[in-house]
């Protein structure tokens, strides 16, 4: 047991609750998937492939913006998305280090 964690996060942890809540819903989950490697997509089309309320996929997105795994860009009346993968890569680095950091390689006993 490592009781040290009970008070505080690892370190650079904080900023992470939201990137993983926001990863929670399903609906947030398949909005990252349907972007291909670099692709900006404006909110309209994102819409569009949902059975689900313009106002409701609005909401996610700006979940998904706020939690850094988005990035939106203005351009005139429509609003374009990509993910931020910079961010995202960079806090998946950080969890596999932590957990990597912290495995214990299991030794089976010979037969």
């Amino acid at each position: 047991m490592n009781p040290e964690f009970a008070d505080r996060l690892p370190e650079n942890w904080e900023r992470f609750s939201r990137f993983f809540s926001a990863l929670g819903d399903t609906t947030r989950q398949q909005i990252l998937l349907v972007f291909e490697p670099g692709e900006e997509i404006c909110v309209n089309h994102i819409a569009r492939l949902f059975k689900i309320s313009r106002p409701a996929i609005s909401h996610h997105l700006k979940v998904l913006r706020n939690a850094e795994l988005l990035v939106s860009e203005k351009r005139g009346k429509e609003v374009y998305y990509h993910i931020n993968q910079a961010y995202c890569a960079e806090v998946m680095r950080i969890v596999h280090d932590f957990v990597t950091s912290r495995s214990v390689s299991v030794i089976k006993p010979a037969a």
